[in-house]
C-alpha cells in the first residue's frame, strides 16, 4: 500500500468523550505518520492543528485566542493525521458560507463511504472557532463543551485542515466534518464552528485505509467501561 493514503488515528473520539484525557502518544511519534491533522493535547488542553507538517496548539486565555508552535515533546490523548494527497483541487472566487462550501466539497467526493482529507487555504470574511479548555480526567467532554471559549475574527487569511468521516464510522470520529483553522500569521486558530469564505484554494484527498492505534499501555483505557450510545450522542452534541 505504498501509494495509498493512510489515515493514522490515535485513540477514538468516543474515548475522549468518556473523559480519557491523558496524553498517551508523543507528538513527535504522531508526526511520523503525516503532514495534515487534528486532535488535542494532554488534558484536552486546546486544539491541535497540524498543517504542512508543523504542529500548533490553539488555546483561549481570557478574552484572547493564542496559538503556540509545538516542539514535539508534548503528548496527545487523541489525534488523526495523514500524508495529505489531493486528488481534487478547485478554486473559490466568490463569497460562500460554510454550509454552501461543504455542499461543494461533498459533490466532489469520490465516495461517501471513504474518509476524506480536506485543506482549504484562502481569505475569510469571518472565522468562528472554539478551543476546549484544559480539564481534569474523568469529567465528561459534553459537560466541558458547554464552557468552551469561542472567538470570531474578520478579514483573516489562513488554512482549514481536517477530515470528513462517513456515517459508518461515527464514534471512531465524528460523522461529517471535523475541521481546525490556523491563520497565516499563526496568531489565531481553533476548532471551526462556522465561517464565510471570500476566496480560497480547496483540496480534497480520498483516504484508502484507516490505521486505528490504541493506548494499549494506558490502564485507564484498558479498564474503562463505555456507554456506547451515550458517547455517540455526546459526539454529535459536542462536535
Amino acid at each position: 500500500m505504498s501509494n495509498s493514503s493512510i489515515l493514522f488515528q490515535h485513540n477514538t473520539l468516543a474515548s475522549l468523550m468518556a473523559g480519557l484525557y491523558k496524553g498517551t502518544l508523543p507528538l513527535e511519534k504522531l508526526l511520523e505518520h503525516g503532514d495534515l491533522g487534528i486532535g488535542t493535547l494532554d488534558g484536552i488542553d486546546g486544539e491541535l492543528i497540524i498543517c504542512d507538517g508543523k504542529a500548533y496548539q490553539a488555546i483561549g486565555t481570557g478574552q484572547q485566542a493564542e496559538v503556540i508552535e509545538l516542539s514535539g515533546n508534548e503528548t496527545v490523548p487523541y489525534a488523526a493525521i495523514v500524508n495529505h494527497r489531493a486528488d481534487q483541487r478547485f478554486d473559490l472566487n466568490e463569497p460562500m458560507d460554510h454550509e454552501l462550501l461543504k455542499a461543494q466539497l461533498e459533490s466532489r467526493f469520490s465516495s461517501k463511504n471513504l474518509f476524506q482529507s480536506i485543506k482549504i487555504k484562502g481569505h475569510f470574511k469571518q472565522m468562528h472557532v472554539r478551543m476546549i479548555p484544559k480539564s481534569p480526567i474523568g469529567k465528561r467532554f459534553a459537560e466541558i463543551a458547554n464552557q468552551q471559549p469561542e472567538f470570531t475574527e474578520e478579514d483573516i487569511s489562513g488554512t482549514l485542515v481536517g477530515f470528513w468521516t462517513p456515517e459508518l464510522f461515527h464514534g471512531v470520529s465524528v460523522a461529517g466534518y471535523h475541521l481546525h483553522f490556523i491563520s497565516d500569521d499563526k496568531t489565531f486558530g481553533g476548532h471551526v464552528m462556522d465561517f464565510v469564505c471570500d476566496h480560497a484554494s480547496v483540496e480534497i484527498g480520498h483516504i484508502d485505509a484507516l490505521v486505528q492505534d490504541f493506548p494499549s499501555q494506558d490502564a485507564n483505557f484498558k479498564e474503562a467501561s463505555f456507554n456506547v450510545e451515550q458517547l455517540k450522542n455526546d459526539i454529535s452534541d459536542s462536535e
